[in-house]
């Protein structure tokens, strides 16, 4: 028969965009500036765990699409890499979307969106 441990072991998977999306929801944050370590710890102490693996997933806009957030991330990414978080990023795509309007006209505009983070937290969880 085994012991359960005191203190069992966690693996954190944190999807950026869904924590960003929270965030803004919660507490009307309008800028990604949590600290995914702290947070990780925080909440695996109230759970009575110890995070042995903390792995952060996000879509990053190309310097050619917008230099400020390529920026902001790929310092956000390394300072989190530095600090023991594991990092995954794939570019965003770009894509023409249409909507129409209560006036009945139509609206063309750029739309980003992540391909390939939720697969790639997936394999991870699995593997």
């Amino acid at each position: 028969m085994s012991i359960e441990p005191a203190i069992k072991r966690a693996a954190v998977f944190v999807d950026g965009q869904n924590l960003f999306y929270a965030a803004k929801e919660a507490f009307g944050s309008q800028y990604p500036d949590y600290d995914v370590k702290a947070l990780a710890e925080q909440v695996c102490k109230a759970n009575g765990l110890n995070p042995i693996s903390i792995r952060f997933y996000t879509g990053v806009p190309d310097a050619q699409d917008n230099v400020k957030w390529s920026g902001f991330w790929a310092k956000k990414l390394l300072g989190m890499s530095r600090d023991g978080v594991a990092v995954y990023s794939r570019p965003l795509k770009y894509r023409n979307k249409t909507v129409k309007l209560p006036t009945g006209k139509t609206y063309s505009f750029m739309s980003a969106s992540e391909k390939g983070v939720d697969i790639r937290i997936a394999l991870d969880v699995i593997y």
